[in-house]
């Protein structure tokens, strides 16, 4: 999956996602740590999951299908409204799918109808004609690479059973992750913005992929501590060629995709990924490993045995 081949349909994709994502944020009631807001793999892509109704509107659900390459509306009465993904702008595709929205009865307001964090964030999406690619092939295997990657997090999850997050795709950064919580609040300083303060208000070691941006142009995947630990760059991490990377002033454990495919067992070697970064954050930090263990997904000793 090399960056520079999909770029420009990555640009476009993410904007188009972002769209989207803020309608799920205007739409959906909020959640610790912004879990209301990332979208969910799907057979055909991703989805917002159903919302409305606590703000009046209708039930309804928005999903990106990577097989037909369409943006689908769906509310709970069956009315539906379909979107073409190609051959769009992100202006075209931000005014066909508020139209389409309103249509449906829909009242969705964006509180901030920019990109989020990206080098255009103060231009509105209804002004962006300048990204409008879109290739179904490339956007069919991020969509594959995608559910893959959901898949190895939903069998690393499995090994947990405290607080964690479910395994979903951000449209802030356009990773997919699974974070785990060991409970212990974080006394951040007054000057750190409300959503880095949400995102980040407990200890957690946050595990995922991301297909590669400006400052890492390649995929990968990934973990961090966040508080990070002291000595946390110290410890060893699996498989071989895994590796610590700093990264804005703390330290990102890495694993390049293409490591992982050149592995045996991919699978295997991502899942020992995770579970050495796991190990790395949780012993440096104090976690009780053996209490939050849940091999299997079995949480009662006697069934374990």
């Amino acid at each position: 999956m090399p960056l520079d081949w999909w770029r420009p349909t990555k640009e476009t994709l993410h904007r188009f996602a972002q769209i989207v994502g803020k309608i799920r944020l205007a739409a959906s009631p909020r959640r610790n740590h912004w879990w209301n807001v990332p979208f969910h793999v799907t057979g055909r892509g991703i989805t917002t999951r159903p919302m409305g109704q606590v703000d009046g509107n209708p039930i309804f659900t928005i999903d990106f299908d990577f097989v037909d390459h369409h943006l689908v509306i769906t509310t709970l009465d069956g009315e539906q409204r379909s979107i073409p993904l190609q051959g769009q702008s992100v202006a075209s595709f931000h005014d066909a799918t508020m139209a389409a929205l309103d249509e449906l009865g829909i009242r969705v307001e964006l509180a901030v109808p920019h990109p989020f964090d990206l080098p255009d964030a103060d231009r509105p999406f209804a002004a962006d004609t300048e990204h409008a690619s879109y290739d179904p092939e490339a956007a069919g295997r991020y969509w594959r690479v995608l559910s893959q990657v959901a898949s190895v997090l939903e069998e690393f999850a499995a090994d947990y059973w405290g607080k964690a997050s479910p395994v979903h795709h951000f449209w802030h950064t356009f990773d997919i992750a699974h974070s785990r919580f060991s409970g212990r609040p974080i006394d951040q300083p007054p000057q750190i913005d409300p959503i880095t303060r949400e995102a980040y208000s407990r200890e957690v070691i946050s595990f995922g992929f991301w297909f590669g941006d400006d400052t890492f142009a390649e995929p990968a995947f990934y973990s961090y501590t966040a508080p990070e630990p002291p000595g946390l760059d110290q410890e060893q991490l699996s498989p071989a060629p895994a590796r610590w990377v700093a990264h804005g002033g703390s330290h990102l454990a890495l694993l390049r995709y293409d490591d992982a495919r050149a592995e045996s067992d991919p699978r295997a070697a991502v899942l020992a990924f995770y579970d050495s970064a796991y190990r790395a954050g949780a012993e440096r930090a104090g976690w009780d490993i053996a209490a939050l263990a849940c091999p299997g997904g079995v949480t009662d000793p006697v069934l374990r045995s």
